[in-house]
């Protein structure tokens, strides 16, 4: 699964520490995350997505 998430991160100004507080997860989660490395769960990407205010169609794709 291909992700927008390091992208749309640097253009909120976020760090990968900063996202991971948001959503109560580990740094290195965000890490494998944006290295497409980890498929989050349904919950983690519905919470990033809300993080953005975005769809998960638009942060994630195949």
């Amino acid at each position: 699964m291909k992700n927008k998430i390091k992208e749309i991160r640097n253009n909120f100004g976020l760090t990968q520490e900063e996202l991971a507080d948001k959503v109560n997860v580990r740094r290195e989660t965000i890490v494998f995350l944006e290295k497409e490395k980890y498929i989050p769960s349904l919950k983690l990407a519905m919470d990033i997505a809300k993080v953005f205010k975005m769809k998960l169609d638009d942060l994630f794709f195949y």
